[in-house]
């Protein structure tokens, strides 16, 4: 008898249906249980009209070259917008922009009412007062179950010492500070 990790004859197939044993519910209740940041991704849509969206799923990739990573879901109103866009900006969120990342999380004719911005890369919005952003080259784009990954080629990005706001358990947080020791 093997230990080994039996896996489906097709693995394709069970990514891109309702064939997976996993309680998707359930599921994400245990992704819950790992605290992201949060950040806004904006474009500027083929019209001239910004576009963002609330994001956890956002990751470093490399750091040389400098990439990034983001996904969005299968059927976003904004989908054609980041598919078609040269350019995207992830803007980090500060503890004090709760407001704002609910604001984006919901569907809008016009999420940036009221929203402070300049046009960065590509048009890509970046917005005033985030903790940091990275203005990023669209270079590739995955498919991955219900989800579109987008790779970012970082060609931009400022950063301050703000403290970021943080999502776990389906609510907003804070960072707690340690004892100060370093990890290694």
């Amino acid at each position: 008898m093997s230990d080994a990790t039996k896996h489906p004859a097709d693995p394709a197939n069970e990514l891109a249906s309702d064939n997976s044993a996993i309680d998707p519910r359930d599921f994400r209740n245990a992704l819950g249980t790992f605290a992201t940041g949060v950040t806004i991704v904006t474009a500027m849509a083929a019209d001239g009209k910004p576009y963002g969206v609330t994001c956890n799923s956002f990751a470093s990739v490399s750091l040389n070259p400098p990439l990034v990573l983001w996904s969005l879901g299968m059927f976003s109103a904004g989908l054609t917008i980041f598919q078609n866009a040269s350019h995207f900006t992830v803007n980090v969120l500060g503890a004090s922009q709760q407001a704002l990342a609910s604001q984006f999380a919901k569907s809008s004719n016009d999420k940036f009412a009221g929203v402070n911005w300049t046009p960065g890369l590509g048009n890509a919005p970046v917005l005033t007062d985030c903790v940091a952003n990275f203005q990023c080259r669209a270079a590739n784009r995955y498919y991955g179950g219900d989800h579109i990954i987008f790779l970012g080629a970082v060609e931009a990005y400022a950063y301050n010492r703000q403290e970021p706001l943080l999502f776990a358990r389906g609510t907003f947080g804070r960072f707690i500070a340690g004892d100060g020791s370093k990890f290694s």
